[in-house]
């Protein structure tokens, strides 16, 4: 067989290549932006001309670039240039500090933008005090705040009166005397995003630099490829533009909102969906829509097969509600399949998976094979929909940064029996039944896109912080293996890319990452520790540590 001369070659490694026909390698070439040899380091060798250039891996790990097949890029990017950022896991007045001590940098009538507050900290915050706390802090200016999940806000009575929210109004919480407590469920938060933004919104130039820095934090983490979970038009600009002055350091799959019950972005529905093509460029791939079907279960927004937890609001026999019925899911469905789109649904309870899985099969059923469909989170599978995700080529995107124990555990476990909030994403299941499983880490959900945490979760069911005790559900354990293989062939497999990237295979993009140590030679508790040295995109080096 003959192979174009490399440019380069990596040579005396131990590349692990994720690909089952050569799973391990001592060397590639590379030319062109593409793997055009994996072998022995002899064989590799005898490729090389006077042009190539050798590089010696002195014993180092090289796998696939990381696939994240789930995050917000250019949210995370807008968060990290521009908004407050709330220090993880505060408390009340640990957030009315980081407000005040920000406040005293703004002019006196701008937004106060940021977050997260932690899921379990609803119970604080949640109350007409903590409002009255929240306002002097902010000296009179508006505030937004975002929970961890980012589904839900809090924000001061200045902000309510902007946005004209009010009592009464769904999704708007209120104390035992009937007060507003600026916590905003959901789709309740949109008027206030929507205010905001009138007046505070990110330029053309932003939007574009926002974009850039959340791939440019990715690529420090390895990641090569991913999937942004819920696009707005001018992310969809910013990618095309980043992309076509080659300043694109990853394969970018987006989802175009087809319902939007957390962004406020201005257009979704058909007139997003329907006019993404305009910005496909080599790198970045507009295939996708994104459905939210359900909320998340803190807020008790989560669809379940069988009821919450008794509460004086919800009464006895609550189980959640699907935020489209079947009819209008299987239409939208059909609708984007005859466009050569897929899905990505959000879904964290078990209800709104079967839904999923019941319109999938109706689509497959006429006659629709190719287009893709995947089930965000998840969180929540009855036994009886598990083998069903293989026979219908529905891929599970799982989060696992966002299910081992931690402060949105905590907080399902206040809404659900015990017995039931603990068995969380049944990813052996799911994998001995045949399903595409594929790692996210919905950054910034996640206080980082580190895949490493991702897969210590997944094969520990450990929280990789150690400030969680416990393991969730271990019998849902995977191997580091198959762990690797969710953060990279998996993902490309659910978005589309598994022809380009996912594996070091001949003829895919040059996408690889040098870890800082070999995770297979290290315990298992220990996995997170594992960092990136080195990110290559298409043949060219677009990170290096700094310590390197």
């Amino acid at each position: 067989m003959t192979h174009p001369a490399p440019e380069l070659i990596l040579t005396g490694g131990r590349i692990y290549t994720v690909d089952p026909a050569q799973p391990w390698a001592e060397a590639l070439a590379v030319s062109g932006g593409r793997i055009v040899a994996v072998g022995a380091a002899a064989e590799i060798a005898a490729l090389a001309t006077p042009d190539t250039e050798v590089r010696e891996l002195d014993g180092a790990f090289v796998m696939p670039g990381l696939v994240d097949v789930h995050n917000h890029h250019a949210i995370a990017g807008q968060e990290e240039l521009f908004e407050l950022r709330i220090p993880l896991g505060a408390h009340l007045d640990a957030i009315a500090a980081a407000v005040r001590d920000h406040a005293a940098t703004l002019p006196a009538d701008a937004w106060i933008v940021g977050g997260p507050w932690a899921s379990d900290r609803l119970g604080e915050i949640n109350s007409a005090a903590a409002l009255a706390q929240l306002d002097e802090a902010a000296g009179g200016r508006p505030v937004m705040l975002s929970d961890d999940s980012h589904h839900n806000r809090w924000v001061n009575t200045r902000a309510l009166e902007i946005a004209g929210v009010a009592a009464g109004q769904p999704g708007v919480v209120l104390d035992a005397d009937g007060r507003p407590t600026g916590v905003l469920l959901e789709a309740a938060g949109i008027p206030v995003a929507q205010a905001q933004r009138e007046v505070g919104g990110l330029s053309p130039a932003q939007d574009r630099a926002a974009s850039k820095r959340g791939v440019s934090i990715l690529s420090s983490f390895g990641v090569t490829a991913f999937q942004d979970a819920g696009v707005s038009t001018p992310t969809l600009e910013a990618l095309r533009a980043l992309d076509a002055d080659g300043e694109l350091d990853a394969w970018v799959v987006t989802s175009m909102l087809v319902n939007d019950e957390i962004f406020g972005n201005s257009v979704i529905g058909d007139e997003l969906v329907f006019d993404g093509e305009r910005f496909r460029t080599e790198h970045h791939r507009p295939d996708f829509v994104k459905i939210f079907l359900d909320g998340v279960p803190p807020t008790r927004t989560g669809a379940f097969i069988e009821p919450y937890l008794p509460d004086d609001v919800h009464g006895d026999h609550f189980h959640g509600a699907t935020l489209l019925d079947p009819a209008e899911l299987t239409e939208w469905l059909r609708r984007v399949a005859e466009r050569g789109l897929s899905a990505k649904i959000h879904c964290t309870g078990d209800a709104s998976v079967h839904a999923v899985l019941n319109a999938v099969e109706v689509i497959r059923g006429e006659g629709f094979t190719e287009t893709r469909y995947q089930v965000a989170h998840g969180q929540f599978v009855h036994p009886d929909d598990v083998p069903r995700f293989a026979a219908l080529g529905v891929a599970a995107d799982i989060s696992p940064f966002i299910w081992v124990p931690g402060p949105i555990v905590e907080a399902i476990r206040e809404v659900l029996p015990r017995e039931r909030a603990d068995q969380m994403q049944p990813n052996r299941s799911l994998l001995d039944a045949g399903a595409i499983v594929a790692g996210g880490s919905d950054w910034p959900v996640s206080p980082s896109p580190n895949a490493w945490e991702g897969i210590h979760g997944l094969v520990t069911r450990a929280d990789p912080s150690g400030a969680y005790p416990g393991t969730l559900w271990p019998e849902q354990a995977i191997s580091l293996a198959e762990a690797i293989a969710a953060f990279t062939i998996g993902g490309a497999e659910a978005m589309g890319l598994a022809d380009v990237t996912g594996s070091l295979t001949v003829g895919k993009s040059a996408d690889f990452v040098r870890l800082t140590r070999d995770p297979f030679a290290h315990p298992e508790t220990e996995l997170v520790q594992t960092a990136v040295a080195e990110t290559w995109f298409a043949g060219r080096r677009v990170y290096a540590a700094e310590t390197e």
